[in-house]
């Protein structure tokens, strides 16, 4: 499989995290305390799936520097999921929204990032 098409479906596994991650925001701000845990680890888990794809290929074929940044950007939201996670959600805690806006920020931006290499390069 060459780097383009990982990448893109990278992508496309990192998306269906964001359809996860939008539900999950839209029970928090809802005003429940945090979301089912069923859907939580989903979440997690498609998302270091992705995640783990896209560095399988930058690391293994030389992704663009977009792709990179991108990558550099969903770790970081990455670490913010594993401390909503680990700190939060399987302590029964409500889960604090600063964080949960944070990592909703920082998450789509390193896929759009991703996505544009994924889409442009060639």
């Amino acid at each position: 499989m060459d780097v383009q098409t990982m990448l893109k479906t990278a992508v496309i596994l990192l998306a269906l995290t964001g359809a996860g991650g939008l539900l999950m925001a839209g029970i928090r701000f809802m005003g429940r305390p945090q979301p089912p845990s069923w859907l939580a680890m989903l979440h997690g888990l498609i998302a270091g799936s992705g995640l783990t794809l896209a560095l399988y290929a930058g690391i293994a074929s030389g992704a663009p520097q977009g792709a990179w940044a991108g990558v550099g950007l969903l770790v970081v939201a990455a670490l913010g999921g594993v401390v909503l996670n680990l700190r939060y959600h399987l302590k029964s805690l409500a889960l604090p929204i600063w964080l949960v806006l944070l990592h909703a920020a920082t998450a789509p931006t390193g896929l759009v990032l991703l996505a544009i290499a994924a889409w442009t390069w060639k």
